[in-house]
């Protein structure tokens, strides 16, 4: 894999790491190796520690202990706001920063600047490529609309787009479809899928906690809980109820439905997983 200034190798690798504040330990021990072709799911109870495993993968938290390589590059051996621009990033955190008068155009436009905004004048060429973005994830009749009047769906594809526009080799989502109906995920989900499957798709990190959010093209989990790593692996090895279960200290059942997608439910609760 090559990303930005001739990046090879890992897409991630953390080393043991230990994150602790005060007498607090909020990570401990993790592991984890996102290899190129990847596509993997973070998944894990309130307070378990996924938006921090993400944080310091983008470097905006420093661990205690323990070694951060991104895209080949050891954190603190290379300047952040390059590596930076090599990775995308989509929440709900993010579009509550996004100033609510900000057009849809320019919103996409901010990912090639990594800006929340427009304080500069782009280039015509970036505006034309982030225009025909906007217009292929359905944004076509929402270029001029006030982001702050967008509906939930629609401000989480404008994310999608602006994130997605530096053509990233790292994609982290960090529970994106949490304020979404059932029709802005699935969407939403459809938009995932053709980045996934794109020439030069980049690796993609999905927070969630709801499993039927995990689609088909996804490859692996890494499950957490209270710091520390349940499981990691393709999902076949952690979508368990086993390790679902140990996460979540529920006793669970957890299926693969027929179009490839996951349901989970209490054991013994009659459901048939919604099979076929």
């Amino acid at each position: 894999m090559t990303g930005e200034g001739g990046m090879t190798g890992e897409v991630v690798r953390l080393e043991n790491i230990l994150l602790r504040r005060g007498p607090l330990t909020l990570l401990d021990g993790v592991d984890w190796l996102v290899a190129p072709g990847e596509h993997w799911a973070l998944l894990g109870p309130n307070g378990a520690g996924k938006t921090l495993i993400l944080r310091i993968v983008t470097g905006y938290v420093w661990p205690t202990d323990g070694r951060v390589t991104v895209l080949g590059r050891r954190l603190g051996e290379y300047d952040l706001r390059l590596l930076r621009r090599s990775i995308g990033w989509v929440s709900q955190a993010l579009a509550d920063l996004m100033p609510g008068g900000t057009p849809v155009r320019e919103v996409v436009v901010s990912g090639c600047l990594a800006s929340l905004g427009l304080y500069t004048e782009p280039e015509p060429e970036m505006v034309e490529k982030a225009e025909a973005l906007a217009v292929d994830f359905g944004l076509k009749d929402l270029l001029d609309r006030p982001f702050a009047r967008l509906s939930s769906g629609e401000r989480q594809r404008a994310l999608l787009a602006r994130a997605a526009l530096p053509e990233p080799a790292l994609l982290i989502l960090d529970e994106p479809m949490s304020n979404l109906d059932m029709g802005g995920r699935e969407l939403f989900l459809g938009l995932l899928s053709r980045l996934a499957r794109a020439p030069r798709a980049p690796s993609l990190i999905l927070t969630t906690h709801n499993i039927n959010e995990i689609a088909p093209f996804m490859t692996s989990a890494l499950v957490v809980k209270k710091g520390r790593v349940v499981g990691a692996g393709p999902l076949e090895r952690t979508l368990t109820p086993e390790c679902l279960g140990r996460a979540f200290d529920l006793d669970l059942r957890v299926e693969r439905t027929a179009s490839g997608r996951w349901v989970a439910g209490l054991a013994g609760d009659g459901h048939d997983g919604g099979r076929g």
